[in-house]
């Protein structure tokens, strides 16, 4: 063995005739991390739970709305009580899916990614394993961008259960056909059906605020049940200043105040200023808390 050789660094955990890791091989890499998360998290009975819990809230509004109205009575109470959409959804099963995602976003959609955001870091601290995928070797931005993109799947996913149980409970206890929307023009079922996956992918798409929320607050403690229980917490506080008029000046930037603005989408035409708005605000508290977690995360002493 020659001079050089000898005294030539040794990568990190790495072994020193382990050949460079080629742009091939860290895509698969990445790829493989991916898997293993996705693997990890949707087999835990937490996330299946979660995704029951959301699953069954169409149902319960759809049996509701199909007893409520048995008698010739409407919905709501006729007097626009209830979730957005709720009026319609006798008229036609596809209104459904817009009044379970309206009943759905302000409270159950954001406390499971809470959940499952809060848990990501803390989680694995908590059980053991997070110093073990550090040497794997994972690295540490590597790992958390896997974590966020992994909650942002289930985030996806979550939104998605959603919409499909409350389509299939529409078709079972309601006409479907053509709808007319906001705005009062018709619109053909396929075309509403194109709209729903539309405002799926909007509701989705405002949960990244809740994920980057959560995956800072994961990364303050190595607890995950204090992870998910400030995270939620969060959300309810929100939520409430949210309400209060005298905080009238500051709720435009809550994260939560555009989040009910996917019903412009079913204007014509579609009234795109507050969608605009609430894509904006959850990009930029995905760039402030993400930053925020990748600043903490990397400075972390990491024991467990």
């Amino acid at each position: 063995m020659s001079q050089a050789e000898l005294s030539a660094p040794q990568g990190r955990g790495e072994l020193r005739d382990q050949p460079p890791r080629t742009a091939s091989r860290r895509t698969t890499f990445y790829g493989t991390l991916f898997r293993n998360e996705l693997h990890t998290t949707f087999r835990r009975w937490r996330t299946l739970a979660l995704l029951a819990v959301l699953a069954a809230v169409p149902v319960l509004v759809g049996i509701a709305v199909k007893i409520e109205t048995g008698d010739g009575g409407s919905a709501g109470g006729g007097g626009g009580e209830g979730p957005a959409f709720i009026s319609q959804i006798t008229n036609n099963g596809l209104f459904l899916v817009f009044t379970a995602l309206a009943a759905t976003l302000p409270f159950f959609l954001p406390m499971a990614i809470g959940v499952i955001a809060g848990d990501a870091i803390a989680g694995e601290a908590n059980a053991g394993t997070l110093r073990y995928l550090l040497v794997a070797p994972a690295g540490r931005t590597r790992l958390l961008v896997t974590k966020y993109a992994t909650v942002m799947t289930f985030c996806l996913v979550a939104t998605l259960v959603v919409a499909l149980s409350a389509l299939t409970v529409g078709a079972l206890l309601f006409p479907l056909g053509d709808l007319t929307t906001i705005s009062g023009t018709r619109i053909t079922f396929a075309e509403g059906l194109g709209r729903a996956l539309l405002i799926a992918l909007v509701v989705a798409a405002s949960l990244i605020g809740v994920a980057a929320l959560g995956l800072f607050v994961s990364t303050l403690t190595n607890s995950g049940i204090a992870a998910m229980a400030t995270t939620v917490g969060l959300l309810i506080t929100v939520q409430i200043l949210d309400q209060i008029p005298q905080l009238h000046a500051l709720q435009p930037y809550f994260f939560s105040h555009y989040w009910l603005s996917f019903a412009d989408l079913m204007r014509e035409p579609v009234y795109w200023d507050d969608l605009v708005k609430n894509l904006g605000l959850q990009g930029l508290y995905a760039a402030v808390f993400g930053s925020a977690a990748w600043a903490r995360f990397t400075a972390k002493d990491v024991t467990a």
